[in-house]
């Protein structure tokens, strides 16, 4: 039987209803890339971003791209010198980001990972964000802003995808 190409790294499901950060931290340099699914929603509000930061990063080494939708209108936005990555939007409905970390442990190379976040009744957007450090990456935070707060419920998990031999 072949080996499984995405390992599960560690699953968190919130819950309680005060958490707006989610850390995943000694994360082994053994794969090639990493995957973060989050499948959450916040507790009350409007639309807020989804972020992560790298190894307790909160320097202005950030940069994002992205392009969205919302069945209505279409649009896109670029941010620079920001104190984390934006991984999508999260609304009180239940909501679906993926975000790709690419050669995460290279230490040769800045970090970019790619993202996919679906919010049924507000948006779909993709885009592309930028750390813009060498180090390895070891730790992923998940961050809602102040006073925001995942749902009790809400699921978050992390993966490590390793190379097939040829």
């Amino acid at each position: 039987m072949p080996t499984p190409t995405y390992n599960c790294i560690a699953t968190t499901t919130v819950s309680g209803t005060s958490t707006n950060s989610v850390l995943f931290d000694s994360i082994p340099s053994t794969y090639t890339d990493l995957v973060l699914v989050v499948n959450s929603s916040k507790t009350t509000g409007s639309v807020v971003n989804i972020y992560l930061r790298f190894n307790g990063d909160s320097g202005t080494n950030y940069s994002a791209t992205a392009v969205y939708g919302t069945g209505s209108v279409a649009g896109s936005f670029r941010e620079t010198t920001t104190i984390w990555g934006i991984a999508g939007n999260q609304t009180t409905g239940m909501s679906n980001t993926i975000c790709h970390i690419m050669n995460y442990a290279n230490t040769t190379t800045y970090k970019t990972f790619l993202r996919r976040n679906n919010v049924p009744d507000d948006s779909t957007s993709a885009g592309v964000a930028l750390w813009r450090n060498t180090a390895a990456i070891n730790q992923v935070e998940v961050l809602l802003t102040v006073s925001n707060f995942f749902t009790a419920g809400s699921i978050l998990s992390l993966y490590g995808i390793k190379a097939e031999a040829v």
